[in-house]
C-alpha cells in the first residue's frame, strides 16, 4: 500500500509505517496528479483539492481528510470514480470550544461584554456548535440555537436565524460550507444579514471563510452594524483581506481547531479509517500529544490558551498565514 500524506499532519510518521508499505510526505497545496498516480490512498487536509484534475487516471481508492470540513473534496466526482472518502467529524470540536471560551473571556475583560447578561446565538449545532453552546451556558449566557437542517427534520429547540439576528449579543457560526440545496451557507452572513441585525452584536466565525461575506463584514464594522468581529477563517485563504484583518478584534490564521488534542484525534481517526478500508489489523496507535507548558494552570483558561498571541502574530505578519498554520506551537486543552 502506498499512501501520500500532507506533511503537516502531526503524530503520523511513526505509526503509519506499521500499516503502509510506502509513505510519501508532501506539502498539502503542492500534491499533484503525478504524485498520486500510483498511490492507493491519500491522507490530506484542507489545502489539497481532491477532484478530477488531481485524481483522474490514478489508482487512488481511498481518501481521508484529517479535518471536520470536506468542501475541498469533490464528493460527486469521488462518488462517480468509486473513490471512498472519510472526514473526521468532531475531532477538534473541543479545541474550537476552547477558542470560543477564551475569546469570550477576553471580550468581557477587554471589550466590556457582560457575559452573564448577554445572549449567545449559535448557528450550526453539530459537534462544535453543541460544545460552544455548553461553553456559553457555563459562562452564564443565555444561549439560542439555530440549525435549519435539524429543525427541518423535526428536532425541537432550534430557532430561525431571524430570531438570533434580533436577540443575540454574540453570533457565532459553526456551519459547514454548503453551496446549494435547501440550506446553503455560502455568504449566509451577507450585507442584508448585517443590515437587519437589531442589537449590533459581536460576530465570530470559526466555520468556513465563505460562510461570512468578508466585504460585507468589513462594511458592517465600519458602519457600526456590528460591535466587534473575531475571525479565524477567511475567504481566499491564505490571501486574506488585510483591511478586514486590521479591523477585527481578533484575527487568527485558521487555527481555532489546532490544539494538539484535536490534531491527535484527527490523525488517529484517519489512520483507523485507512485500516478499516484496506482490512489492516492494528492495535492502539498510541498517539499522545506532549504535556502542556509548565506555565499553564488548570483554573486559568487564558494561561492554557490565549488567542491574542495568534492574532498578534497574524496581524504583524499576514504574509506568513500558511507558515503560522503549518508551524503552529504546542497548545493543549487541559493541563
Amino acid at each position: 500500500m502506498k499512501v501520500v500524506v500532507d506533511d503537516k499532519i502531526p503524530y503520523i510518521r511513526e505509526v503509519i509505517a506499521r500499516v503502509a508499505d510506502e509513505v510519501v510526505y508532501l506539502p498539502g497545496s503542492a500534491i499533484s496528479a503525478d504524485d498520486v498516480h500510483d498511490a492507493d490512498a491519500l491522507i490530506v487536509r484542507t489545502r489539497t483539492r481532491c477532484n478530477r484534475r488531481l485524481l483522474e487516471g490514478s489508482r487512488v481508492q481511498f481518501i481521508a481528510t484529517a479535518t471536520i470540513g470536506f468542501d475541498h473534496l469533490d464528493t460527486e466526482y469521488l462518488r462517480q470514480a468509486g473513490i471512498v472518502w472519510t472526514n473526521c467529524p468532531g475531532c477538534n470540536a473541543s479545541s474550537v470550544a476552547q477558542y470560543l471560551h477564551t475569546s469570550l473571556l477576553l471580550l468581557e475583560q477587554e471589550r466590556g461584554l457582560r457575559l452573564s447578561h448577554s445572549t449567545l446565538g449559535v448557528v450550526g449545532v453539530g459537534h462544535v456548535g453543541t460544545l460552544v453552546a455548553m461553553v456559553g451556558q457555563r459562562l452564564g449566557m443565555n444561549v439560542l440555537l439555530c440549525d435549519p437542517p435539524r429543525a427541518e427534520q423535526g428536532e425541537e429547540g432550534f430557532l430561525p436565524l431571524e430570531t438570533l439576528m434580533a436577540e443575540a449579543d454574540v453570533i457565532s457560526f459553526h456551519t459547514p460550507l454548503v453551496r446549494s440545496g435547501n440550506h446553503p451557507t455560502l455568504h449566509m452572513a451577507d450585507e442584508a444579514f448585517f443590515r437587519a441585525l437589531a442589537r449590533k452584536p459581536i460576530i465570530i466565525n470559526t466555520s468556513r471563510g465563505e460562510v461570512v461575506d468578508g466585504k460585507a463584514l468589513l462594511k458592517a464594522l465600519d458602519e457600526g452594524w456590528v460591535k466587534e468581529a473575531i475571525v479565524d477563517v477567511w475567504e481566499n485563504e491564505p490571501d486574506i483581506d488585510l483591511h478586514l484583518l486590521e479591523r477585527v478584534y481578533l484575527g487568527t490564521p485558521h487555527i481555532a481547531g489546532y490544539s494538539a488534542d484535536g490534531k491527535a484525534n484527527a490523525t488517529r481517526m484517519s489512520l483507523e479509517a485507512l485500516c478499516r478500508h484496506f482490512g489492516v489489523t492494528h492495535g492502539d496507535f498510541g498517539i499522545t500529544p506532549p504535556p502542556a507548558p509548565s506555565s499553564a494552570h488548570r483554573d486559568e483558561p487564558l494561561s492554557l490558551y490565549d488567542p491574542r498571541n495568534d492574532s498578534e502574530a497574524l496581524k504583524v505578519h499576514p504574509e506568513l498565514f500558511e507558515h503560522l498554520r503549518g508551524n503552529y506551537p504546542l497548545r493543549r486543552e487541559k493541563v
